[in-house]
């Protein structure tokens, strides 16, 4: 079935366009609808935007009228959602977040009672009632709605406890790109015993993600690199991901944090068949890395849920992406920013080592990612020009390159990806690439 209104994360668009507070309150009455209980429990937590309580109030609204009843948790980021859900014994979770998206856009995406997110046959299911294909019988008595307080320190404190060490060694600077971390990942470092810093941890509701945070990180290395921290951390909105800077303001991203926990993990003992699993975005120079230890690297299509997806069947439990959202099914059941900083973190702590010396442990291959916005995004699988310009290119590249070109899930934008042996022929590829594709598609206003 095609869907409309699921992406590979939920449902996205522009509060209050795309996202209306009608739709949001039948989000809720599909979500109980699909649910096995007849009156189920349903977490929900959201992140810093400024439409995030008028969402809730919808989703809330939609969920109790068709029986169902709510525990908010407040502003809380991602995983800690993951984290109650199980931990209340509720039967879904729902956040209300765009991510790393500007303040305009939001979104609704879910987690099941076991705290990994709902299945495609669930999502499909809401889809035909959000369609009108189906329709939610109202129960005579509507649900009830309750506020889960200490939601923060419950969620901070189910994850320091699964790490043995401290931090005062470590001086330390965060950016929690004004978003849902902004209170959780404080706590957890000053409980840890941090020399702490923190930026970017007021949020006003419009100023999420804005120049700050894992996808705006030069305020940090400046910050890192001129007042002699020993390394960074940048969070996304949500808390998902993260991003890490040296000591020298040298980017640490997630294919590099994947490659010393994944060695680390191999180390310990604590990686199950030696294994690995990210997607088609991880650069090669990661897997020449992993081959050289001896770790098998499994790739999967762009998106958490099909890393996830492909390390519970396999019986993996450590993946990611070079976006920095990382899995480590020791700690939780989902992409963690805090849960990762801690990890790396206790790489350093038990190994002596600096972040830059842990990260030698790979090379990175150029790569070039160019984020295209089109108007025409689902003509890209019949556009046969475009198609055929990546044969060529690839044929010129042959083995010491690669190249990616996909639509996003999450925006109306099309993806050029290009790996190659020099920057010069990297950036020529991709930008041939770019420019066809733009002639194909049509450039968006």
């Amino acid at each position: 079935m095609t869907r409309k209104y699921f992406g590979t994360d939920g449902i996205r668009g522009v509060a209050n366009e795309a996202l209306t507070a009608d739709l949001a309150l039948a989000v809720g009455r599909a979500t109980v609808a699909v649910l096995p209980s007849e009156n189920p429990v349903i977490l929900v937590g959201r992140d810093t935007r400024v439409s995030g309580a008028m969402l809730e109030d919808a989703l809330t609204a939609g969920i109790s009228s068709a029986g169902g009843r709510v525990i908010r948790a407040g502003v809380v980021p991602t995983p800690a959602v993951a984290s109650l859900v199980v931990a209340a014994g509720a039967d879904a979770g729902a956040v209300i977040s765009a991510s790393h998206n500007p303040y305009q856009d939001n979104g609704i995406k879910f987690f099941g009672a076991s705290g990994f997110k709902l299945t495609d046959d669930q999502e499909h299911e809401m889809e035909r009632f959000l369609l009108g294909e189906a329709e939610v019988t109202l129960p005579a008595n509507p649900g009830t709605s309750s506020t889960l307080e200490s939601a923060v320190e419950t969620y901070v404190d189910n994850l320091v406890t699964r790490f043995d060490f401290e931090l005062s060694r470590f001086r330390i600077l965060i950016d929690c790109a004004n978003g849902a971390t902004f209170r959780s990942s404080p706590l957890a470092f000053n409980r840890l015993g941090a020399d702490l810093t923190v930026i970017n941890a007021d949020p006003d509701g419009f100023n999420i993600n804005d120049d700050c945070g894992s996808t705006h990180m030069r305020r940090l290395q400046e910050m890192v690199r001129a007042d002699g921290y020993d390394l960074g951390f940048a969070y996304d909105g949500d808390g998902d991901r993260v991003l890490a800077v040296d000591a020298d303001g040298v980017l640490v991203d997630g294919d590099f944090i994947m490659a010393i926990c994944a060695n680390y993990l191999k180390q310990q003992g604590k990686l199950p068949l030696n294994t690995i699993v990210t997607t088609v975005m991880t650069n090669l120079g990661f897997h020449l890395a992993m081959k050289e230890l001896g770790i098998e690297v499994r790739t999967t299509a762009v998106g958490d849920r099909y890393v996830l997806e492909d390390m519970l069947a396999g019986g993996f439990s450590f993946g990611g992406e070079q976006s920095g959202h990382l899995i480590n099914l020791e700690t939780g059941t989902t992409g963690d920013g805090l849960g990762t900083s801690l990890l790396l973190l206790e790489v350093m702590a038990r190994s002596g080592a600096t972040l830059a010396e842990l990260a030698r442990v790979m090379t990175r291959l150029p790569q070039k990612l160019v984020n295209v916005r089109v108007e025409n995004m689902q003509g890209l699988e019949e556009a046969a020009g475009i198609w055929e310009k990546i044969d060529e290119e690839t044929g010129r590249l042959g083995d010491s390159g690669r190249i990616l070109v996909r639509p996003s899930g999450t925006e109306p934008v099309v993806r050029v990806m290009v790996e190659a042996t020099t920057a010069e022929l990297c950036d020529g590829v991709c930008d041939r690439i770019v420019a066809v594709v733009e002639q194909s598609l049509g450039v968006a206003g």
